[in-house]
């Protein structure tokens, strides 16, 4: 069985692993952050700076402790499992878990929870957390880049 998985599976590169990874939270971190500011600026502009402000000031906080470590752990998982592994495997099966409750969370949350606002707030702060600690995935996919 396992040389039948290993003759079809849709394998790559850890280079485009590393790519996908930093593509991926590239890509949701923008879009947290785009509804985010979107739904906070319905309101009096002052609290809508404050809220902002403070919200991107949580995403740096975020950002610094808990995403570009978890990062650095991600580019480092890819750059020592090598190439020749399944295109999904950029994220280990833990992690993909992990993206599948932020997805239910944040389903769960436009539902209609919590306030616009308060949503605004977290989609920034998260939004603005993941595009910083998505210049690790970058920095690692250039490295490993100019390695090869």
């Amino acid at each position: 069985m396992g040389n039948w998985l290993d003759a079809y599976k849709p394998a790559a590169s850890a280079r485009l692993h590393l790519l996908l990874a930093a593509m991926m939270w590239t890509a949701v971190g923008a879009v947290l952050l785009f509804f985010g500011v979107r739904w906070l600026s319905g309101g009096e502009t002052l609290y809508v700076w404050l809220l902002l402000v403070v919200a991107v000031l949580a995403g740096l906080l975020k950002a610094s402790l808990v995403l570009k470590p978890a990062a650095d752990r991600i580019s480092k998982r890819i750059r020592i499992r090598g190439d020749r592994r399944c295109i999904g495997g950029f994220l280990s099966v833990r992690t993909w878990a992990f993206v599948v409750f932020m997805i239910v969370a944040g389903r769960t949350l436009r539902g209609g929870l919590l306030p616009r606002t308060v949503v605004g707030f977290v989609f920034v702060a998260v939004g603005t957390a993941l595009l910083l600690a998505s210049l690790r995935l970058w920095l690692g996919w250039h490295r490993y880049s100019a390695d090869v």
